[in-house]
Parts: structure tokens; sequence; C-alpha cells
């Protein structure tokens, strides 16, 4: 069976070469402002709150949170309003070995968390990202609880390769999260929608058949729903129409088999569903921002 997170994930190669230990003290706030880079917080003890797209969020321990490309947020103690944007943030920020103390250097720790930056490997991560939830938040889940405890107690060694071992767990811990994430707080997005068992039939025929003809008529009936439910379903669900999201997946396969450079421009057209080069090539101009033989060069040239 076809695993459309898998084909997702497997093309964005994430990694988490990047984190650093967060030790703070009620009252507490944060505001942080990034250039659209994924970023992940694991809360090892206590609680936080983090803020994101107008939403807060209560991150307890055991809990992971991720946002795949973060513009704006802020984290905060239990007992303080999030900050809000434009809002001047006093809380102390000292660096220590490994992380940052934030709040009174001297006040009872109330919440420690391992935070940082996750890496998107594929040069089109850009491209793929918007397939995923923009935020999500994952709780109670036990394959996570018993990386969570791994992760912690690494973090609290000073074992040889620590820092090899912390990145290699924090990648499964990044992937598993989004595996999780169908049955917890999401926004709308791929997990959102694999995480409905009507839509998940759909997303998995387009993944699996990328070059079928599919229509929303023709996804409607192999979910068993009229064309109306199902589109306006799927839209709520994943945060875009059907066939945005067949567009999005076929121009991701595109990019792949021209990177590759194993198949002619004709027979990548074919394989992600267009009957002509030159339809191909304007769909792929559209949506990537340059000719498919232009983007099979660069690619070469990088590689």
């Amino acid at each position: 069976m076809v695993d459309p997170l898998a084909e997702v994930v497997s093309l964005l190669q994430p990694r988490t070469p990047f984190s650093k230990l967060v030790v703070a003290s009620a009252p507490w706030a944060v505001r942080r402002s990034e250039l659209a880079r994924p970023f992940y917080f694991a809360v090892l003890e206590g609680a936080c709150q983090l803020t994101v797209e107008g939403q807060t969020l209560v991150l307890n321990a055991g809990d992971f949170a991720l946002i795949p490309a973060a513009r704006a947020f802020a984290t905060s103690s239990l007992d303080r309003d999030p900050p809000r944007e434009g809002e001047a943030v006093d809380t102390p920020i000292a660096p220590m070995p490994g992380g940052a103390r934030v709040g009174d250097p001297a006040g009872e720790v109330d919440v420690r968390m391992l935070v940082g930056h996750c890496v998107f490997g594929s040069a089109d991560a850009a491209l793929l990202v918007p397939l995923l939830p923009r935020w999500l938040h994952v709780r109670g889940d036990p394959r996570l609880a018993t990386l969570m405890q791994l992760v912690g107690d690494e973090s609290r060694a000073d074992r040889p390769a620590r820092e090899i071992v912390m990145a290699r767990l924090l990648e499964v811990l990044l992937i598993e999260a989004l595996r999780s994430a169908a049955g917890t707080a999401a926004s709308p997005g791929l997990v959102r929608g694999l995480g409905d068992a009507r839509l998940a039939v759909a997303l998995r025929a387009m993944h699996a058949q990328p070059a079928q003809a599919w229509t929303i008529a023709a996804l409607a009936r192999e979910t068993a729903m009229s064309r109306s439910a199902f589109f306006e379903r799927f839209s709520q669900a994943v945060g875009m129409a059907p066939m945005a999201y067949l567009l999005a997946w076929r121009m991701a396969l595109a990019r792949q088999l021209l990177g590759q450079r194993e198949l002619a421009i004709a027979d990548v057209a074919e394989r992600v569903g267009y009957s002509s080069v030159s339809t191909f090539g304007v769909a792929f101009t559209r949506h990537v921002g340059m000719p498919p033989g232009r983007y099979a060069r660069q690619a070469a040239a990088s590689g």
C-alpha cells in the first residue's frame, strides 16, 4: 500500500542537527521571528505555552510540537499571557553550556525542553512543506513518550558521541511525530487528511497513480462521497483543493525524476500525468519557476 506521508518525508530528507536545552523559571516569555525555517519543541519536564498563528497550545512533559515553516511564534510560562506581535519582552536570557537559561537564574525551574531547527535536505523543501500542517502538537503517544525519555536521558548524560546520538534520536522523534499527528492536534495538511479514513483513500490513490486522469468526480467515487462533500471535506482537512494537492504532488515527483536524470523530459511528463511535453513544461514552469530542462541541468550541476 502506498504511504503518502512516507513519500513526502522521504523527499524532504528531514534532519535535526541543531538543538539546545532551554531551562526556564516562571514568569518568562520569549518571542521569536524566523525566516520560514522548521522549528521544534520537545518538552522534557514541566509545562509551558506555545502561541503560533494566533492559537495558544499548552505543552506538557512528553509533548512534541513542530512548526514546519516557522515565521513568528511565542513561548511563555503558564502564569503569564503570551507576548503579542510587537510587544516588548523583558525576560532575561543567559547562555549556558548547550543552551540557555530563561527567566530568573536563581528561580525554581518550571520547564526543561529541547528546542531547535530542523533541516529539510531537499532542495525543493519550500515546495513540499505546504503539504505538511502549518503546525502540529503530539501528546499521549506511547512510542513518542519512549523516544522523549531516551532524548531526555541523553541530554542529561555526558557519554561519548552524545551529539551524534542526540541528532539521530531527534530525527526519529521528528518522523514519529509526523506519523503520530494524524489523530492529534494539527493544522490543515497532509497529516490531518490521512487521519480521515475516507480522505486517506483519495490521497493514497493520487500517490499510487499520479499519472491517472483524476477528476473531482473520480476521487469522490473512490471515497464513496458526493463531489461537493468530498471537495469541501478535503479542502478543509488538507488546506488546499484536491486538484491543487494533486498538482503539487505531481510537480514534486517531476522534480525528483528530473534530478535523477534517468528519463527524458517526455517520459517524466508521462509519469506525472501529462500527455505532451509542452503542457507539462507550462505547468512545471508555472509551479517551479523555471522550465524542466533548465531545472534538470541545474540539478545535475549542483549534484
